[in-house]
C-alpha cells in the first residue's frame, strides 16, 4: 500500500553526514518517488541524513526556548539585539495560541513522518549490507524515540505516531486524538528497547571524523534514562493539576495516581546507562595539558570550563552537530563574553547581550560546598555589602582583583562560581592569556571597560553577570573589529547530568540510604557515590561531610526530602546554562515558586561601588500552571478538532 509523503519536491540536495557540517533535509533533488530515494544506499544515506536533520537547535539564542526562554540567563530587550527575540519573549510571558512561540509541533510530526517511511523502506536497498541497515533501523528507532520526547516535553500527551497513515486513509483516521501520557513515554520506552536489544549500535562511532553526533548505544541509554526519570518526575506521575485534561471521548489524559515503581524503573535506567558509558570509556573531564608545575587551581578552573566547551571530550555522552555555540553577531559565545581588554574597549564585535540572573550567582555554594543560605559562617545577611579584596591574599587574588572592591556575595564561594561566572572585578583566566601570566580583571561598572556605555544602545551588559562557562576559554579579542572563536556542537547530555539524574532515582526510589538496583545482576547502590564524583570534580568535599561541618542544616541529608533538595541544587549548579535547568523546573513542579524572583542584576547604570552594588529588576517573569505546556496552535486545534487544548489556553 502507498503510504504519504509530503514535501518531498521540497527537499534540496545536501552534503552526507559530517560531524563539521549541519545535519540537513537531503533527498536528492528531484526525486519523485520514496522508491527512487531508497533505490541504492548512497541515496538512502540521504534520507538518513534527513531523519537527523529535525534535531532541535540546542544553543541557539534564538530558537532554543531553554537557553534565554527561562529564568537563568536573560538577553538585550531592545529590538534586534538577538536576531529575533522569540524566546526572550517567552521568557517574559508572551506566549499565545495564535502563534505560538518557538512552536514545535509541525517540525517534529514531520520529523516522525520521515522517520518512518526511512522504517518503512530501508530494507528494499540493495547493496546495503545487513550489518549498516540493521545499524541505521535502530539510530531511525532512537531518533523517533527523542522526536517524541521533545513533542511530550512541550505539550504533554501527544498523539503517537506507531506508523504513517496511507493516502486513502478517512477523515476519522486523520483526525487523530491525544494519547494519554503514560502510553506516550511507554511507546518511547518501547522504541528505544527495541533499538538498544537489535545489538548494532557501537560503543562508539566507526569513523570519527564523519559520524561523531550519530546514535551509538550510550546515546540510546542516556535517552532512556532521561525519559523515564522525567517520566517518573512530579509533573507527569500523579499530576492532580492536570486532572481536567481529557479528550472529547473522556479519556484522560494525565493518570492522577502517583506510581513510586517508576523511580525504581528510572534507577534502573540509569544504572544501565553508567555502566554502558564506563564500558565506553565515558568519564568525567579533567583538563590535563599543562606543565606537571600548573597551579592546582588553574587546572582546576580549565577543567570546570572545558567540561563543557571543548569540543568531543571525554565526558560527552551526545552533542549536535546541527548546533554549535559559536562566534559572529549573534553567536553564542560571542555575545556571552566580556570584552576584558582595554585596548579594545570600543570593539564593536563584542556586545554582552547575555547575563546571568543574579538569584543564579546566589545558587551556587559556599566555598565549604553548602548553599550560602545554610553556611554556618557565611553571614548571608550581608551578601550584598561591599568588602576590601586583600591585596596579598592569595586564597582571594587568585580568583578577585587584590585591592579592589566587591560585593559579599562574590567572595568565598565555590570553584565553580568563579568557573562559570564573568563579573565585576572578577578574574577572567584565559581569553589569550597563559596560565603564567595576569589574568583579565572584569571592570563592570558603567564606562569601565566591559561596562555599560550607553543604556540608548541595547548594548552593554544587563546584570554584572557573564555565562562564562559558555565561552571557549581559548577565544581572544584580537583587534578592535576581530574576535577569534572556536566553536564547539551543542552537549546535549554529558556524565554529570546522567550521574545526578542517576542520585536522583535512587534517592526517590529508595531514599538515602540507597537500595539494590539493576534489571539484571542487581547491585547496591546509593546517591552519595553519583553526587559526590560531580562534587569532587568541582574541588568539594562530599555531601555527608559538608553539611555536616558546615551547614546549619547538619543533618538534612538524611532524609529523602532534604536530600532531594540538595540534589536538585547541585543539577542547578553544575548543569547551569546548558538548557538544563528550563525543564527541570518543570519536571519537579518547582518552576512557579523560581519564576517569582524577579529578573534581577546589578545596576549597571552606576560607575560607583557602592551604587553599582544595588539589586536591580530587569524584568519581571510570572509562571502558571498553564505554563507547563506549550498551548497548541489555534490554526491545528481547527484544522483537527479531536485535538483537546492544553488547560489554561
Amino acid at each position: 500500500m502507498k503510504k504519504k509523503f509530503i514535501y518531498i519536491g521540497m527537499l534540496a540536495l545536501a552534503p552526507l553526514f559530517s560531524s563539521c557540517a549541519d545535519y540537513l533535509d537531503v533527498v536528492p533533488e528531484g526525486t519523485a518517488t520514496i522508491e527512487m530515494a531508497f533505490h541504492m544506499r548512497s541515496e538512502a544515506i540521504k534520507y538518513l541524513a534527513t531523519c537527523y536533520s529535525y534535531m532541535p537547535s540546542h544553543g541557539n539564542p534564538t530558537w532554543d526556548p531553554a537557553l534565554l526562554g527561562g529564568d537563568e540567563l536573560c538577553g538585550q530587550t531592545k529590538s534586534g539585539r538577538i536576531d529575533k527575540d522569540y524566546a526572550l519573549s517567552l521568557s517574559r510571558g508572551g506566549q499565545s495560541t495564535a502563534n505560538p512561540l518557538l512552536d514545535k509541533w509541525s517540525d517534529y510530526y514531520k520529523a516522525l513522518r520521515d522517520c518512518n517511511i526511512f522504517l518503512e523502506n530501508v530494507a528494499s536497498v540493495p547493496d546495503l549490507p545487513a550489518w549498516e541497515r540493521d545499524l541505521w533501523i535502530a539510530e531511525v528507532k532512537v531518533l523517533k524515540a527523542f522526536y517524541h520526547f521533545q513533542l511530550v516535553q512541550m505539550y504533554g500527551p501527544v498523539p503517537i505516531i506507531r506508523e504513517n497513515l496511507s493516502v486513502d486513509a478517512g477523515v476519522d483516521e486523520v483526525k487523530v486524538t491525544r494519547d494519554p501520557i503514560d502510553e506516550c513515554f511507554a511507546y518511547i520506552e518501547e522504541l528505544l528497547d527495541e533499538a538498544i536489544n537489535m545489538r548494532a549500535l557501537p560503543l562508539q562511532v566507526y569513523a570519527p571524523a564523519d559520524e561523531l553526533g550519530r546514535i551509538t548505544l550510550p546515546i540510546a541509554h542516556m535517552i532512556r534514562a532521561k525519559v523515564l526519570t522525567t517520566a517518573a518526575s512530579p509533573l507527569y506521575n500523579g499530576n492532580h493539576d492536570q486532572a481536567t485534561l481529557r479528550n472529547h471521548d473522556g479519556t484522560q489524559l494525565f493518570s492522577q495516581t502517583e506510581d513510586k515503581q517508576k523511580w525504581v524503573k528510572a534507577a534502573n535506567a540509569c544504572k544501565a546507562a553508567v555502566d554502558v558509558c564506563k564500558e565506553a570509556d565515558i568519564k568525567l573531564y579533567q583538563y590535563t595539558d599543562g606543565a606537571s608545575t600548573m597551579d592546582p587551581r588553574y587546572r582546576q578552573q580549565m577543567t570546570l570550563r572545558r567540561m563543557f566547551n571543548e569540543r568531543w571530550n571525554s565526558e560527552i555522552i551526545w552533542a549536535n552537530t546541527n548546533s554549535r555555540a559559536g562566534g559572529g553577531n549573534t553567536g553564542l559565545q560571542q555575545i556571552s563574553t566580556a570584552k576584558l581588554n582595554s585596548d579594545y574597549k570600543d570593539a564593536p564585535e563584542i556586545r554582552s547581550l547575555v547575563g546571568v540572573a543574579l538569584k543564579m550567582a546566589e545558587t551556587f555554594y559556599s566555598n565549604n560546598g553548602v548553599p550560602i543560605t545554610e553556611d554556618k559562617d557565611w553571614a548571608y545577611a550581608s551578601k550584598y555589602e561591599l568588602r576590601d579584596i586583600p591585596r596579598n591574599d592569595d586564597n582571594y587574588t587568585f580568583y578577585l582583583e587584590g585591592g579592589e572592591v566587591t560585593a559579599r556575595l562574590n567572595m568565598d564561594r565555590e570553584p565553580r562560581f568563579y568557573a562559570f561566572l564573568g563579573f565585576d572585578r572578577g578574574a577572567w583566566h584565559g581569553q589569550g592569556k597563559k596560565e603564567t601570566e595576569q589574568p583579565f580583571f572584569v571592570h563592570a561598572r558603567k564606562n569601565d571597560t566591559d561596562g555599560q556605555m550607553s543604556e540608548a544602545i541595547g548594548m552593554g551588559p544587563l546584570t554584572g553577570y557573564w555565562a562564562k562557562k559558555l565561552v571557549y576559554d581559548g577565544n581572544a579579542l584580537t583587534a578592535v573589529n576581530q574576535y577569534s572563536c572556536t566553536e564547539y556542537p551543542w552537549p546535549i547530555y554529558r556524565l554529570a547530568d546522567l550521574y545526578l539524574l542517576y542520585a536522583e532515582a535512587i534517592n526517590e526510589a529508595y531514599g538515602p540510604e540507597g537500595g539494590l538496583i539493576g534489571e539484571e545482576n542487581a547491585v547496591s547502590e546509593n546517591p552519595f557515590t553519583y553526587i559526590d564524583a560531580v562534587r569532587e570534580r568541582a574541588g568539594l568535599k562530599g555531601v555527608k561531610e559538608s553539611w555536616s561541618n558546615y551547614s546549619n542544616s547538619p543533618t538534612k541529608y538524611t532524609t529523602q526530602t532534604g536530600l532531594r533538595a540538595i540534589i536538585q541544587q547541585e543539577r542547578m549548579i553544575e548543569l547551569a546554562f546548558e538548557g538544563i535547568r528550563f525543564w527541570d523546573i518543570r519536571r519537579w513542579k518547582i518552576a512557579p515558586s523560581q519564576y517569582q524572583t524577579p529578573m534581577q542584576g546589578w545596576d549597571m547604570s552606576q560607575s560607583r561601588a557602592n551604587y553599582y552594588y544595588r539589586s536591580t529588576v530587569v524584568y519581571k517573569q510570572s509562571f502558571g500552571v498553564k505554563d507547563y505546556f506549550w498551548p497548541i496552535s489555534n490554526d491545528n486545534i481547527l484544522k483537527n478538532d479531536n485535538l483537546v487544548q492544553n488547560i489554561g489556553w
